[in-house]
């Protein structure tokens, strides 16, 4: 049957030849595949501080030769050598590497490092300016060049590359934001020149004040974005918020909490949700509302019977509890430093019964002190009674806290009854 095959016929002296011929080639095209692959292998899994690295790299370039894996490997080991001779290696290592693949941009950039390590500035600066060109909308070309520039004393054109690196990739955008801010001793006006137009740099340079424990600077920035570009980066704000309020800034962090539509009441110099009107949600959700934990031998809930004003009160029954604090019933609210305040409410009683009845607290919430307490609430059975604490913030404090606790009475000092609150006012003087 015919078929695409070729006959060659051995038993002529021809026909051997050719046989043996064609044997020859295949066995060197298998061996030139071979030790070309095993070459490539041994440049892309042998890493340069590795033992023996030299020799394997040596070795792996002799076997691909023309391969920028090993052109790499080699001339990386060289260029740790810090020495001339090792550094001049280095650099014709790298200038292989990039006749091999004179298209890929990070050959490019690591002959640029070899370059200027080697002090050839002038054709450093080319091959970086030759990376970018081949991958202008990569990060990792912009900040080679970006920190070529800085090294050079070139802080101009430093500042363009570092804008392209931090506009094309959140990944470098923290890292462009820590250099220049430590280059340019911490000066915020360097880095706003980094943020130009971009929102999503705008609103990663807001997240990097607040981790940097700047929480004005944070707010600054991002209230120069749009509304609509503030909900196009919810995400990064609630990231802000959080890190804000665990650091304490609460002044600030209520500011984004507002924005976030996170808390609706929130505000600063607010006591929010005065009257208990709405159900308290997880304590891990809520940054300035109300929170409440579970207490044994005590009952917290919403009362729609007996209230003060609105439509509910906050109701909380002892059946015998006995611990030396409360402390189960709080609020963190956002106020002015050096500043003088007053809390008002209403109380209720009923059946109240102990020699350390329950109390509200004013503690500083940057410090966990307790700046002032009201009286004790009555005992036995008391319609609605207001009650005021007046306390003066400190110059460090950014909020308060207002607390249900007791008055101490020893040890073992149980609390019998019910006490019922509503209608909180936060007032500065």
């Amino acid at each position: 049957m015919a078929g695409p095959y070729k006959v060659i016929e051995t038993k002529s002296l021809k026909g051997r030849l050719a046989a043996i011929g064609l044997i020859i080639a295949s066995l060197l095209f298998a061996w030139f595949s071979i030790r070309l692959q095993l070459g490539n292998m041994l440049g892309s899994l042998t890493q340069p501080n590795a033992p023996n690295a030299a020799e394997i790299a040596s070795f792996a370039r002799d076997l691909s030769p023309n391969d920028p894996i090993t052109n790499w490997l080699e001339a990386t080991i060289n260029k740790d050598l810090f020495s001339s001779d090792g550094t001049s290696r280095a650099v014709a290592g790298y200038a292989d590497m990039v006749r091999n693949a004179p298209y890929d941009h990070r050959a490019w950039v690591e002959l640029a490092r070899a370059l200027e390590q080697a002090e050839l500035f002038d054709d450093a600066e080319k091959a970086f300016k030759r990376a970018v060109e081949l991958a202008p909308a990569y990060s990792y070309t912009h900040w080679h060049l970006a920190n070529f520039y800085l090294r050079q004393g070139r802080e101009d054109e430093a500042m363009d590359q570092f804008r392209a690196a931090a506009s094309k990739s959140p990944e470098y955008r923290d890292q462009v934001f820590s250099i220049v801010w430590e280059y340019f001793e911490k000066d915020p006006k360097r880095l706003d020149q980094l943020a130009d137009q971009r929102p999503e740099v705008r609103a990663g340079l807001a997240k990097f004040y607040a981790a940097r424990e700047l929480p004005v600077e944070s707010l600054r920035v991002w209230n120069t974005l749009s509304a609509e570009e503030k909900q196009d980066h919810h995400d990064v704000a609630k990231v802000i918020a959080q890190a804000l309020y665990e650091k304490r800034f609460f002044r600030s962090a209520v500011a984004y909490v507002k924005q976030l539509g996170l808390e609706s009441g929130a505000e600063l110099g607010v006591i929010q949700n005065p009257g208990f009107e709405t159900p308290f949600e997880d304590p891990q959700k809520v940054y300035f509302g109300w929170k409440s934990v579970r207490l044994e031998k005590t009952d917290v809930r919403s009362d729609q019977i007996k209230k003060h004003g609105g439509n509910r009160s906050l109701r909380i029954a002892f059946s015998g509890y006995n611990g030396i604090e409360v402390k189960n019933v709080w609020q963190v609210a956002a106020v002015q430093s050096s500043k003088r305040y007053r809390v008002r409410f209403w109380v209720r009683t009923e059946d109240l019964k102990s020699a350390g009845p329950p109390l509200i607290e004013i503690v500083n919430a940057n410090d966990n002190k307790i700046l002032a307490t009201s009286p004790a609430f009555p005992t036995g059975n008391n319609d609605w009674t207001e009650m005021k604490v007046e306390f003066e913030v400190p110059e460090t404090a950014e909020g308060i806290l207002v607390r249900l606790d007791r008055a101490y009475c020893g040890d073992a000092c149980p609390i019998f009854g019910s006490v019922w609150l509503d209608d909180f006012v936060l007032e500065a003087e």
